[in-house]
């Protein structure tokens, strides 16, 4: 059968395919021209970016941490450079494996695991933490040879801070340490130009100075753009911007004052603090016991830190800033201003001290050894009578009190530039109903304001608030917030900028006043509580010593049952200023459980105003027996004060000149500065604390 086919329905048929065939050709063309368009001119500054970035890689550089010197500049803190062999674990798929490999080619000890599983931890994310630090160089050649077999782990060469003198100034001093997750917490709140400036930094300051001067120290951090291939490798540098160095602290102190302060402490516990009334400078300030900061820079192992932290001792607090102790009779003074300032009670006033003082029908009483009889306000103070101040603290109150002492810096901060200073109390009627909850306990009662008169009750201060107030007090009221600092320099620029201590508006004292006052503590060392041990001094001083309670008394229990507890005796505090005619220091110091102020406090002092006001350095016995309350004025030959090394300065020779090594290859080196001599007197001078210390019994104070 023949099938006649139609040749003009065929041909319509197939050129319409063919139509289809094209257009969705042209269709597809059309997709892709428009995805090119889109790719090389809308999203071409975005493409050309990710491109640059794959290509280009952004490094920064952590800039080498600013200097801390003394006044004469010492360095106090430093940094050196070493090699540290790190782990990124994100790129190591067996970690425990890797290390115990590690470990047979560099010694691993079980402290650093410890540490770096805690670092693992605290880091959260995949940055290269160190697994060891501060590597020889034999242990660096004998990684780098078998290298290939460990990736992810990788030798880094990286600045570390020094304290060269070790425990010397420490609480003072501060330390650095790695950032914690907190502390990167707190930086979202950060401007992003400081949140850029942190980029690649590690650790921060945590206590002290290397904490409240943190933005100073640090520096600006560089940057290099480097070329790498596709494997990452580093090809050439594009260009690269280099770290600013942090700038230099120059503080106030004398470090070998604080040295000497430290070593007249011993092993007993206690705060000083010795500051320039003119000023506000502070030349020492000393906390006992002290710990090594060393310890902390790359991560302190479990074992110091619960050394450290379980102490009965408590190295850790800073019992200068942050330990609270009654002031005992060092109160006194104060007392007898507010009276001449309020008309209370005037400095000729007399009244008969029989060595017991009833009020309520409770007996308070006298420390032993008083003498009974009639005294007026410079006789109270300079034989420290307890009888007269109970009954000046009833004529006044608590609150006229509490009005009359604040202004000297009691119960409030100093404002030193140091962060978590406590305020101590200064009690009043509103501060008893803001501090307690039940009724009962919020009112305040008579019988309470008598032992504040002594420096006891609920009274309880620091030694920076001490040291603050008998600076005022020697200045006639010239009042000055404390300071650490007193210039910042800029290494880069060889400028230094003077950190000048705040002037805070004068108190309202009456010459006449003041000068009941001073003289009257001035003849505590002539003929009071401190006559022996300022006996043969070269310079005429001002002081009052104090005997604080430690511990309260139970009914029917008397104040030599407790003794035999170490811990339970009376605290030894001193405060002082000196020339007494025209003051350049002011000084205060506890040291706790100690014993009358004469026996302890008040020798530590001596020995300090003549280092500062005589340039003499106490001999090896004198100091021997400082340390353990056993003389009062100086035995043995002084010896000159430049003549006299500061502890392991040997030591830290080679680390400063590495820090000064480091800081010149990234800006030029500073000038040194000569040094000056020991403040002498025509120049300006350059346990168990707790932060509420226990409420103690009316009872004796001396």
């Amino acid at each position: 059968m023949t099938v006649i086919k139609n040749l003009q329905a065929e041909l319509s048929r197939f050129r319409l395919r063919l139509f289809a065939a094209a257009a969705f050709v042209l269709f597809c063309f059309g997709l892709l021209v428009a995805r090119l368009v889109y790719l090389q001119i809308t999203q071409h500054d975005t493409l050309l970016e990710r491109a640059e970035t794959n290509r280009v890689s952004v490094v920064p550089i952590v800039p080498n941490r600013g200097l801390i010197v003394d006044r004469n500049g010492v360095v106090l803190a430093s940094n050196y450079s070493a090699y540290t062999l790190e782990i990124t674990p994100s790129k190591v798929p067996d970690l425990e494996r890797t290390i115990d490999a590690l470990s047979a080619v560099i010694e691993i000890q079980p402290r650093d695991r410890r540490r770096f599983k805690r670092l693992m931890e605290e880091s959260k994310n995949f940055e290269s933490l160190p697994i060891r630090t501060k590597l020889t160089d034999t242990e660096v050649a004998r990684f780098a040879a078998q290298r290939f077999r460990f990736p992810g782990v990788d030798i880094k060469a990286r600045l570390f801070r020094s304290y060269p003198l070790g425990d010397i100034g420490a609480h003072m001093l501060g330390y650095i340490g790695r950032i914690n997750q907190a502390e990167k917490k707190a930086m979202d709140d950060w401007s992003e130009e400081d949140v850029a400036n942190y980029r690649g930094t590690e650790y921060i300051g945590k206590l002290g100075l290397e904490q409240a001067y943190e933005r100073e120290l640090h520096g600006q951090t560089g940057f290099e753009e480097m070329e790498t291939s596709a494997g990452g490798r580093a090809v050439r540098r594009l260009r690269n911007r280099p770290p600013t160095p942090g700038n230099t602290l120059h503080l106030s102190v004398d470090i070998k004052l604080q040295a000497l302060v430290e070593r007249l402490f011993g092993d007993r516990r206690g705060a000083l603090v010795a500051m320039d009334p003119r000023n506000g400078e502070v030349l020492a300030f000393v906390s006992k016991p002290s710990f090594d900061p060393n310890l902390f820079v790359d991560g302190i192992d479990a074992d110091s830190w619960r050394d450290l932290n379980e102490d009965i001792d408590k190295p850790l607090l800073n019992r200068a800033l942050r330990g609270t102790y009654p002031p005992g009779s060092t109160f006194k003074p104060y007392m007898a201003m507010a009276a001449l300032n309020t008309g209370k009670r005037a400095a000729n006033v007399v009244i008969q001290d029989n060595l017991n003082y009833s009020f309520g029908g409770r007996v308070f009483g006298s420390a032993t050894g008083d003498r009974a009889g009639a005294k007026d306000m410079r006789l109270a103070i300079v034989t420290s009578s307890n009888v007269y101040f109970y009954s000046l603290a009833n004529e006044m109150g608590v609150d006229m009190i509490h009005d009359q002492l604040e202004p000297f810096g009691f119960g409030r901060k100093t404002e030193i530039d140091l962060q978590g200073e406590v305020t101590g109390i200064l009690p009043s009627t509103e501060w008893k109903r803001r501090a307690y909850k039940r009724p009962e306990q919020q009112k305040w009662y008579a019988g309470e304001t008598i032992s504040l008169g002594i420096g006891q009750g609920y009274n309880n201060f620091t030694m920076l608030q001490l040291a603050t107030a008998m600076s005022t007090l020697s200045s006639g009221g010239e009042r000055y917030r404390p300071r650490l600092v007193r210039e910042i320099e800029d290494v880069v620029k060889h400028a230094q900028r003077r950190v000048a201590s705040d002037a805070l508006a004068p108190l309202a004292l009456r010459k006449a006043d003041v000068d009941v006052i001073r003289n009257a503590m001035h003849d505590v060392t002539l003929e009071g509580t401190s006559r022996a041990v300022f006996a043969g001094a070269q310079y005429q001083s001002a002081g009052k010593t104090g005997t604080a309670q430690a511990v309260g008394l139970r009914a029917g229990q008397t104040y030599s049952s407790i003794k035999a507890d170490e811990r339970k005796r009376d605290h030894s505090l001193y405060i002082s200023f000196a020339p007494y005619q025209a003051p350049t220091i002011a000084v205060a110091l506890i040291v706790e459980n100690a014993g009358f102020g004469s026996e302890s406090a008040a020798p530590i002092a001596r020995r300090v105003y003549d280092y500062v006001l005589t340039g003499t350095y106490p001999s090896e016995e004198d100091i021997a027996k400082v340390r353990v309350g056993q003389v009062g004025a100086p035995i043995g030959t002084p010896r000159r004060v430049e003549d006299i090394p500061l502890p392991n300065a040997a030591a830290s020779a080679p680390e400063a000149a590495s820090s000064a090594a480091s800081a010149s290859a990234s800006a030029p080196a500073a000038s040194p500065k000569p040094p000056t001599s020991p403040m002498p007197a025509t120049a300006a001078p350059r346990s168990a604390a707790s932060a509420t210390a226990p409420r103690p019994t009316p009872g004796a104070s001396r």
